[in-house]
């Protein structure tokens, strides 16, 4: 049995005790992880796919260890400047070890961000949300002054020379 699980944006194939290094957890080490975004299954040639998750499924992980992972080095080049930069950087990494594949629990999850913003807004009094509503229209109506545009200069004038000038051309 295995599963297509995303973890922290990325999808990964995860099989029952096997070992991944993901992008950095919040979870302490030694402290248990569940995966509840489980993308598709698969046991004994029966597959599930979620749209987008398969409801009802979590997997759940342990957390080995914290550690970084090899050095990436970033060179940068431009040819005949003599412009040489060389970067390098060690990605954050959390070693987890998969330990079930089944059933997730019935308790709800933590609500996201977003989910959390929709009930505050839900929570505001109709009375109170159709005054803000009001004032800011009434704002809005109110225009500002128009602005005048400054007088445009008159030609100028040509002097007795000048005309003289152009009357021998």
């Amino acid at each position: 049995m295995y599963a297509i699980v995303e973890i922290a944006g990325l999808q990964y194939k995860v099989v029952k005790d096997q070992r991944l290094f993901v992008h950095r957890l919040e979870e302490k080490e030694g402290g248990k992880v569940t995966f509840d975004r489980v993308l598709l299954t698969e046991d004994n040639g029966a597959v599930s796919v979620g749209a987008p998750a398969v409801s009802g499924v979590a997997v759940k992980a342990k957390v080995l260890q914290h550690l970084k992972g090899d050095k990436v080095l970033v060179f940068k080049k431009k040819r005949r400047k003599g412009y040489q930069k060389l970067n390098g950087h060690r990605q954050y990494l959390t070693e987890i070890q998969s330990e079930s594949i089944g059933k997730a629990a019935t308790k709800k999850a933590a609500p996201t961000k977003a989910e959390a913003k929709a009930e505050e807004v839900k929570a505001e009094k109709p009375a109170a949300k159709k005054a803000a509503s009001t004032s800011t229209a009434k704002e809005a109506t109110k225009k500002a002054p128009a602005k005048k545009a400054p007088a445009k200069k008159a030609p100028a004038k040509k002097t007795a020379s000048k005309k003289a000038e152009d009357d021998k051309k």
